[in-house]
Protein backbone atom coordinates (compact mmCIF):
# COMPACT_ATOMS: atom_id res chain seq x y z
CA UNK A 1 0.00 0.00 0.00
CA UNK A 2 1.32 3.58 -1.05
CA UNK A 3 1.59 5.61 1.45
CA UNK A 4 -0.81 9.19 0.88
CA UNK A 5 1.19 12.11 1.32
CA UNK A 6 -1.78 14.64 0.71
CA UNK A 7 -3.64 12.83 3.24
CA UNK A 8 -0.64 13.14 5.90
CA UNK A 9 -0.53 16.91 5.31
CA UNK A 10 -4.15 17.40 5.27
CA UNK A 11 -4.03 15.53 9.13
CA UNK A 12 -0.37 17.44 10.05
CA UNK A 13 -2.37 20.65 8.56
CA UNK A 14 -5.27 20.12 10.93
CA UNK A 15 -2.98 18.68 14.34
CA UNK A 16 -0.61 21.46 13.95
CA UNK A 17 -3.39 24.49 13.38
CA UNK A 18 -5.12 23.16 16.26
CA UNK A 19 -2.26 23.60 18.66
CA UNK A 20 -2.10 27.45 17.64
CA UNK A 21 0.77 26.57 14.90
CA UNK A 22 1.89 26.64 11.43
CA UNK A 23 2.70 23.61 9.29
CA UNK A 24 5.69 24.57 6.93
CA UNK A 25 6.44 21.40 5.22
CA UNK A 26 5.88 17.55 5.51
CA UNK A 27 8.68 15.67 3.51
CA UNK A 28 8.70 11.53 2.92
CA UNK A 29 11.71 9.97 2.70
CA UNK A 30 13.08 6.62 2.49
CA UNK A 31 10.97 3.32 0.99
CA UNK A 32 8.36 1.32 2.36
CA UNK A 33 10.32 -0.12 5.40
CA UNK A 34 12.06 2.59 7.24
CA UNK A 35 10.26 5.45 5.94
CA UNK A 36 11.42 8.55 7.28
CA UNK A 37 8.40 11.00 8.02
CA UNK A 38 9.99 14.56 8.65
CA UNK A 39 7.19 17.05 9.87
CA UNK A 40 8.35 21.13 9.98
CA UNK A 41 6.24 23.44 11.94
CA UNK A 42 6.35 26.91 13.05
CA UNK A 43 4.98 29.38 14.87
CA UNK A 44 5.64 33.27 15.55
CA UNK A 45 7.12 33.01 19.48
CA UNK A 46 9.24 30.00 17.97
CA UNK A 47 9.26 26.34 18.22
CA UNK A 48 10.10 24.60 21.77
CA UNK A 49 10.62 20.94 22.16
CA UNK A 50 7.77 20.43 23.75
CA UNK A 51 5.61 21.59 21.14
CA UNK A 52 7.56 19.02 18.54
CA UNK A 53 6.52 16.36 21.29
CA UNK A 54 2.90 17.31 21.48
CA UNK A 55 2.71 17.68 18.04
CA UNK A 56 4.79 14.28 17.21
CA UNK A 57 2.37 12.12 20.39
CA UNK A 58 -0.82 13.47 18.57
CA UNK A 59 0.33 12.31 14.82
CA UNK A 60 2.37 8.76 15.73
CA UNK A 61 -1.31 8.23 17.38
CA UNK A 62 -3.04 9.13 14.43
CA UNK A 63 -1.19 7.15 11.86
CA UNK A 64 -0.73 4.37 13.94
CA UNK A 65 -4.38 4.26 13.93
CA UNK A 66 -5.11 4.75 10.73
CA UNK A 67 -2.23 2.38 10.07
CA UNK A 68 -0.76 4.92 7.31
CA UNK A 69 2.71 2.78 7.13
CA UNK A 70 2.24 -0.94 6.45
CA UNK A 71 6.36 -1.18 8.20
CA UNK A 72 8.30 0.40 10.77
CA UNK A 73 8.70 4.30 9.77
CA UNK A 74 10.34 7.57 11.88
CA UNK A 75 8.89 10.50 12.81
CA UNK A 76 10.50 13.72 13.39
CA UNK A 77 9.01 16.92 14.43
CA UNK A 78 10.94 20.12 14.73
CA UNK A 79 11.53 23.92 13.50
CA UNK A 80 12.22 24.26 10.18
CA UNK A 81 15.58 26.06 11.37
CA UNK A 82 16.40 30.11 10.86
CA UNK A 83 17.77 29.35 7.27
CA UNK A 84 14.42 27.45 6.72
CA UNK A 85 13.03 26.52 2.87
CA UNK A 86 10.65 28.62 1.03
CA UNK A 87 8.30 26.01 -0.07
CA UNK A 88 4.70 27.62 -0.58
CA UNK A 89 3.60 30.93 -1.93
CA UNK A 90 2.12 32.21 1.31
CA UNK A 91 6.21 31.36 2.38
CA UNK A 92 7.32 34.84 0.38
CA UNK A 93 4.15 36.84 2.31
CA UNK A 94 4.51 35.52 5.50
CA UNK A 95 8.93 36.26 5.23
CA UNK A 96 8.49 40.17 3.97
CA UNK A 97 11.54 42.03 4.92
CA UNK A 98 14.00 39.23 5.33
CA UNK A 99 16.83 37.95 3.21
CA UNK A 100 16.60 35.36 1.07
CA UNK A 101 18.50 33.17 -1.51
CA UNK A 102 16.49 32.38 -5.19
CA UNK A 103 18.32 29.15 -7.16
CA UNK A 104 16.25 29.16 -10.72
CA UNK A 105 16.09 26.63 -12.94
CA UNK A 106 16.14 28.74 -16.07
CA UNK A 107 18.27 32.02 -15.68
CA UNK A 108 16.77 35.50 -15.67
CA UNK A 109 18.74 38.47 -17.30
CA UNK A 110 21.65 35.61 -17.28
CA UNK A 111 21.32 34.81 -13.74
CA UNK A 112 20.03 31.84 -11.87
CA UNK A 113 20.78 32.75 -8.35
CA UNK A 114 19.29 36.09 -6.81
CA UNK A 115 20.00 37.09 -2.94
CA UNK A 116 17.91 40.16 -2.02
CA UNK A 117 15.14 41.15 0.55
CA UNK A 118 11.31 39.05 -0.10
CA UNK A 119 9.32 41.86 -1.42
CA UNK A 120 5.71 39.35 -1.33
CA UNK A 121 3.89 37.03 -3.58
CA UNK A 122 1.02 37.99 -5.84
CA UNK A 123 -0.02 36.02 -9.35
CA UNK A 124 2.51 33.61 -9.33
CA UNK A 125 5.41 35.92 -9.08
CA UNK A 126 8.03 36.60 -5.86
CA UNK A 127 9.24 40.27 -5.83
CA UNK A 128 12.67 40.38 -4.63
CA UNK A 129 14.02 43.76 -3.56
CA UNK A 130 17.67 43.75 -4.54
CA UNK A 131 18.71 47.42 -3.56
CA UNK A 132 16.78 49.54 -4.69
CA UNK A 133 15.41 47.88 -7.61
CA UNK A 134 12.50 45.20 -7.56
CA UNK A 135 12.81 41.78 -9.25
CA UNK A 136 9.78 39.91 -9.96
CA UNK A 137 10.37 35.84 -10.47
CA UNK A 138 8.19 33.42 -11.48
CA UNK A 139 7.18 30.85 -8.71
CA UNK A 140 7.47 28.03 -10.88
CA UNK A 141 10.80 28.68 -12.18
CA UNK A 142 12.72 28.75 -8.50
CA UNK A 143 13.89 25.27 -7.76
CA UNK A 144 15.59 26.00 -4.61
CA UNK A 145 14.93 28.96 -2.23
CA UNK A 146 15.93 29.39 1.48
CA UNK A 147 16.00 32.42 3.76
CA UNK A 148 19.74 34.07 4.82
CA UNK A 149 20.43 34.22 8.29
CA UNK A 150 21.57 37.81 9.20
CA UNK A 151 24.29 38.04 12.03
CA UNK A 152 23.05 41.46 13.84
CA UNK A 153 26.16 43.75 13.26
CA UNK A 154 27.99 41.06 10.96
CA UNK A 155 29.92 43.60 8.32
CA UNK A 156 29.67 47.01 10.53
CA UNK A 157 32.73 48.45 11.43
CA UNK A 158 32.99 48.32 15.46
CA UNK A 159 33.42 51.55 17.19
CA UNK A 160 36.53 52.40 17.95
CA UNK A 161 37.61 53.14 21.90
CA UNK A 162 36.61 56.59 23.01
CA UNK A 163 39.16 59.33 23.22
CA UNK A 164 39.17 61.59 26.06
Amino acid sequence: MAVDLGKIQEIADRVVASEGMTLVDVELKGGRSNALLRIYIDKPAGVSHADCQLVSEQLSTIFDVEEFFSESYTLEVSSPGLDRKLVKPRDYEYFVGRLARLVLRDPVDGEKVYEGRLAGYEGGRVRLALGEALKELEFSNISKARLVVEQPGFGTPKPGPKKM
